[in-house]
């Protein structure tokens, strides 16, 4: 199984991009999404953008992230 990541660019230069991933910057290639402009949703898989999302989408996958993240922290906590 594959697990993709919403992340909304920050910057590009050249094939590579500055990303925010839930407060934190990382730099990805988008090399596999040529299109991809400063303010664009993509999916990140290790290292890589595969497809430009719609910012619905992507906050809405964002959100479903947050709560599996805070359930799991609850059932830490018991």
């Amino acid at each position: 199984m594959c697990l993709a990541i919403p992340a909304l660019i920050q910057s590009i230069e050249n094939d590579f991009a500055k990303v925010d991933i839930g407060g934190i910057s990382r730099a990805i290639s988008i090399m596999l999404t040529p299109d991809a402009k400063v303010g664009d949703y993509v999916l990140i898989h290790t290292g890589y953008a595969i497809s430009i999302v719609d910012q619905e989408e992507a906050r809405e996958t964002i959100k479903l992230f947050e709560e599996v993240a805070r359930l799991e922290a609850e059932n830490e906590v018991r």
